[in-house]
């Protein structure tokens, strides 16, 4: 799984011009699932998106987790992710997980962070969404559960 996570103000999904999520403080995540995603890289990733310490104490450091703070999280699938730049000029989706598994990792990834004690907005797996958001920082982070960077 791969996830790139923005440290927001605020964020929202809006489809078909109507908002279907919104978040105040908090992280939007959006989530990549792998071929080769197993139950272990929900935890991993739930675990350490939750945990990170990525917004700032009194002083100014980055001290405070998503759990620290009781801020929320938005969670957007996104297959572009695992997108293949390398060869030619169109990236190729082979390394992503077929809709079908996608959607229960999506889901399995986003009742894991609640199980974790974070209120979780979602996106709408395979809608075309705008997705607007204030980046706080601005601090953006990817992470990915194979641990390749």
């Amino acid at each position: 799984m791969r996830a790139v996570i923005q440290r927001v103000l605020e964020a929202s999904v809006i489809i078909e011009g109507r908002a279907i999520a919104s978040i105040g403080k908090g992280l939007l995540v959006f989530l990549g699932v792998g071929s080769n995603d197993t139950g272990k890289d929900i935890d991993y990733l739930a675990e350490k998106i939750v945990n990170l310490r990525i917004f700032e104490d009194e002083n100014g450091k980055m001290n405070f987790s998503l759990m620290d703070t009781g801020g929320e999280a938005l969670i957007v699938s996104q297959f572009t992710l695992f997108g293949d730049c390398r060869k030619g000029r169109r990236p190729s989706f082979t390394g992503c997980a077929p809709p079908k598994e996608a959607i229960e990792f999506y889901e399995n990834f986003c009742s894991r962070v609640r199980q974790l004690g974070v209120s979780v907005k979602k996106g709408v797996f395979q809608a075309d969404m705008k997705v607007s958001l204030i980046n706080d920082g601005p601090v953006t982070l990817i992470l990915d559960s194979e641990k390749r960077f």
